[in-house]
């Protein structure tokens, strides 16, 4: 416990699903977390569960990553609260219609904007003060989806294979300046999101803690350790 003491966190679409239960783990860990996304009453109901907790402190705000101007906002309202960001989770996301086929381009938009563009707005936003200060960890949550495409995973299977590139480049960019890049690819969670895809299946599926761990695990590392690569599926 409290191995994320004096830390501070922030977490895109932690309403609900994994951003909610990563939240939470670090919250345990002794984390100060800021919790974002658009919901407020979701919002409302993840921050009385952690305060519940009594470990870490929390703040919300909302945030919609596909607007710039909202992210920079977010950071600046987080820095005035925690003094800086020690590590960002971009985990808001959308799964929509994703066959070529099906002609749904505004769905496509919206992941593209939320799963691409909310990722870029949010690194563009936290990176200058973790390069001043050679410290930082970005946490991009990608997919299974990024290694995969299936006939019904076209659009979708390409923002994730996007999110990947960016996390590949970015380690690449910030070799030696004290700044990590973990990108964790979960299979399917049991979650609103996907209990709600088009393309859901019967496997088992995995828990929003297991995801939450696997990020612990990264972020819990020695400096001199950069977790790149992490993929998690259930078994």
């Amino acid at each position: 416990m409290n191995k994320l003491q004096g830390k501070t966190a922030i977490i895109t679409g932690a309403s609900s699903g994994i951003g909610a239960g990563i939240a939470k783990e670090l919250a345990k860990e002794g984390a100060n977390v800021v919790l974002a996304a658009r919901n407020t009453e979701k919002l409302a109901q993840v921050e009385k569960e952690i305060k519940e907790q009594k470990n870490g402190e929390v703040l919300t705000i909302q945030t919609d990553v596909t607007n710039k101007q909202n992210v920079e906002n977010l950071v600046k309202k987080a820095e005035e609260a925690f003094h800086h960001i020690d590590i960002l989770v971009n985990n808001a996301g959308q799964m929509l219609s994703s066959p070529i086929r099906s002609g749904k381009v505004e769905e496509w938009e919206k992941m593209i904007d939320v799963n691409i563009k909310g990722v870029l707005y949010s690194i563009h936003s936290v990176l200058p003060s973790m390069l001043e200060r050679s410290s930082g960890h970005i946490i991009n949550i990608a997919s299974v989806s990024g290694f995969e495409v299936t006939k019904v995973s076209t659009v979708y299977s390409a923002t994730k294979f996007a999110v990947r590139a960016i996390s590949t480049g970015l380690e690449k960019e910030l070799a030696k300046t004290g700044v990590r890049v973990t990108n964790i690819s979960p299979g399917m969670v049991n979650t609103t999101l996907t209990n709600e895809s088009s393309w859901n299946n019967e496997r088992k599926k995995l828990e929003t803690k297991d995801i939450a761990k696997a990020v612990v695990y990264a972020i819990t590392q020695p400096d001199y350790v950069n977790v790149n690569e992490i993929t998690v599926r259930p078994v």
